[in-house]
Parts: C-alpha cells; sequence; structure tokens
C-alpha cells in the first residue's frame, strides 16, 4: 500500500509542478518545456524533476537555470496546493528525450516517403 501512496503523491507532484511552470515569468523558463519524469525518494526529502524541451538540450539547460533560481518560490508554491508534511528538496535535470523524439518521427516521416515513393 505505501507504493501506490508514494506513486500517487509523484503523480500529484508533478501535476502540480506543470501548473506552478505555466505561472512562471522567468524567461529562461519560457518555451515549451515538459516534465518528462519525477522521481520522488521514499521519505519525500528530494524530488528530481527531469525536464525536456522542444527546442533542444541547450534550452532545456537554460530552463533549468532559471527553475533552480525559482526553486524556493517552486517549492512554497507545491507545499500549499499538496499539504504535506515534508516537501521535498527539488532537483532539476535537463533532459533531451522530446527533441531526440522528435528526430525519430522526422526520420521515420522521411522513410515513409521514401518507401511510398518506390
Amino acid at each position: 500500500m505505501a507504493g501506490h501512496r508514494m506513486d500517487r503523491t509523484t503523480e500529484d507532484i508533478h501535476r502540480e509542478l506543470t501548473d506552478i511552470f505555466r505561472s512562471l515569468k522567468d524567461p529562461r523558463v519560457a518555451g515549451i518545456i515538459s516534465i518528462v519524469r519525477c522521481e520522488v525518494a521514499n521519505d519525500l526529502s528530494v524530488a528530481k524533476v527531469y525536464i525536456s524541451s522542444v527546442n533542444g538540450l541547450e534550452s532545456a539547460k537554460t530552463a533549468v537555470e532559471g527553475l533552480k533560481s525559482a526553486s524556493g518560490f517552486i517549492r512554497h508554491e507545491l507545499s500549499t496546493r499538496l499539504h504535506l508534511r515534508h516537501t521535498p528538496a527539488l532537483r532539476f535535470v535537463p533532459d533531451d528525450s522530446i527533441a531526440h523524439s522528435a528526430d525519430i518521427s522526422a526520420l521515420l516521416n522521411k522513410i515513409s516517403k521514401e518507401g511510398g515513393e518506390g
């Protein structure tokens, strides 16, 4: 049962962080960023949040810098929204999975067009 509760808490953190990111006014966080994955420690001490951007890894790294500077505000917002006994410290990690999947999709489209002609 503890595993189910931890999964639900992780999903709640993921959902609320997505909403909080929309309200940030930092220009480094502007653009299309997404939370790829959220890993929360069992004792709720740390949450690793993997951030990806459509514009590539460099844009994700810039967004992570903006999120690190706003981490105090984000953690405060998270604590008021979720009413947890211990709000986890947030660690943001850049990830390039969205850009990578967009490249794979473009390659598959190119292959399917070439296959349709031949």
